[in-house]
């Protein structure tokens, strides 16, 4: 690993766990985060874009012991905003959408890993409240037992015969990404998701949106036809459960390309651990791990091993993925999706 972390480990300071390292200091981040023994984080399972091979390397290098509770984006930022100073969460990891909301709540503090200047300016915060680590594009995913063509393309759901999740729209990130990425394929943007809410509308009305959960337990136990999800997260339980089963395609009259951030706890009880593991998701080893659970990682130049490539869809499955380019239209959209998805599109759901 070229990152300064490695050669961290053979530096021992002293420091009192109640002092804040110097964000400059590596070698007294390590001691400090090491003498907080822990961090805990909310929305990065072991299953999400193979974050257990994170946790695991901090457990290895640092012996920073790891427990994390699922969540949506929305659910981390109001946890972090609700606990204050009585903060159960160091760490959480949220869609680019929600990045800015934890900012404007007043939840996040910064801190800018030492690959900084090797993060794109669009996908990080000046000050360094959150920066992303992986992008995403959004995907369909489709059990081959229960579906004889595998959808290829948001018309192809229209016109199939059978079951969509998304999940929580208006809550998850995934969920609210797959409706921007249905907007893109049929006209709008992140500044008009109209024609996917109408979409989605015709697609309930004709009794094929299902409010079955896209998990993977339930994508395993076959209670989900087609899953709208982000790649990682598709390609992760197409090989899990099996290639033969299942199939996976990027939509290709539209797909959004997008990505998740990690934020500190302003609160946070383990703030040096959680700014540890901040610097090492951003480390080539980091990102190699997001990338090995089907994550694309932000730092492009991190060479991937043959085997992890293998894992990817192939570039040409990319080639209509849209960036999100008005972030404060995007996150404006994103608030009024709930009310927009109870009053235009679940009340069709038959």
């Amino acid at each position: 690993m070229k990152s300064v972390l490695a050669s961290a480990l053979l530096i021992s300071t002293t420091m009192s766990a109640s002092v804040f390292a110097a964000e400059t200091d590596m070698n007294s981040l390590v001691e400090a985060a090491k003498k907080e023994g822990a961090v805990y984080s909310v929305g990065m399972p072991d299953s999400w874009a193979n974050w257990k091979d994170t946790w695991a390397d901090l457990k290895a290098n640092y012996g920073l012991e790891h427990q994390d509770t699922d969540m949506s984006s929305a659910q981390e930022i109001a946890k972090f905003a609700a606990e204050k100073k009585n903060a159960t969460a160091d760490i959480g990891d949220v869609g680019f959408a929600f990045a800015n909301v934890a900012v404007k709540k007043g939840v996040t503090q910064p801190y800018k890993p030492s690959t900084w200047s090797e993060i794109p300016e669009w996908a990080k915060d000046k000050e360094g409240h959150w920066a992303l680590a992986y992008t995403g594009s959004i995907a369909f995913i489709s059990n081959n037992n229960l579906v004889e063509n595998p959808p290829k393309s948001w018309s192809d759901l229209l016109n199939g015969d059978y079951k969509v999740s998304l999940g929580d729209v208006g809550s998850a990130a995934q969920a609210n990404n797959a409706v921007l990425a249905a907007a893109f394929a049929n006209g709008g943007d992140e500044t008009n998701l109209q024609p996917a809410i109408e979409f989605f509308a015709k697609l309930a009305q004709k009794g094929s949106l299902s409010l079955t959960d896209p998990s993977a337990a339930n994508i395993e136990k076959g209670e989900v036809e087609v899953a709208v999800l982000w790649d990682f997260n598709a390609l992760n339980n197409r090989d899990k459960f099996g290639r033969d089963r299942f199939s996976v395609n990027i939509p290709q009259d539209g797909s959004v390309i997008s990505g998740y951030t990690t934020i500190i706890n302003k609160f946070a009880k383990n703030p040096n651990a959680a700014k540890l593991a901040r610097e090492f998701i951003f480390s080539d080893k980091g990102q190699v791990n997001l990338a090995a659970g089907y994550a694309r990682p932000i730092r492009t130049n991190v060479e991937l091993p043959q085997a992890v490539q293998d894992k990817l869809l192939p570039n040409e499955q990319y080639q209509n993925v849209h960036p999100v380019k008005d972030f404060a239209a995007w996150e404006k959209s994103a608030r009024k999706l709930p009310r927009q998805w109870q009053e235009n599109v679940l009340i069709h759901v038959k």
